[in-house]
């Protein structure tokens, strides 16, 4: 147990170094439980999340990938609603397939550049 979570914690750090975030870039963190799925826009420069969205809010009709990417399309509203266009995905230590991808392909179809 402890040597996988050593190794998701490293691949988050590897993750997270690659990230240079601004104030006018902010990071759109995920987080991916075995049922849902959490966005939420960090400005890391001040230490607040600017605006948040999960499948919990939706009504649970569809797989849990077509629910990532309705969060993802709903997000991106909420991002866009804020006048921010640009942003920098942190997927954490998840794999960048399935229910993330499906959550980042939502947010690039409303017109979000990452």
């Amino acid at each position: 147990m402890l040597q996988k979570t050593l190794k998701r914690l490293r691949r988050k750090n590897r993750i997270r170094s690659k990230i240079s975030w601004t104030a006018s870039r902010p990071r759109l963190a995920v987080y991916r439980s075995n049922k849902n799925i959490y966005a939420q826009l960090i400005d890391d420069n001040s230490g607040v999340t600017l605006t948040s969205f999960s499948d919990l809010k939706l009504d649970n009709s569809g797989t849990k990938t077509e629910m990532a990417t309705k969060v993802g399309e709903e997000m991106a509203q909420k991002v866009l609603d804020l006048k921010i266009t640009e942003i920098l995905f942190d997927r954490g230590w998840f794999a960048y397939h399935g229910r993330v991808k499906a959550l980042a392909e939502g947010m690039r179809a409303k017109g979000l550049k990452f």
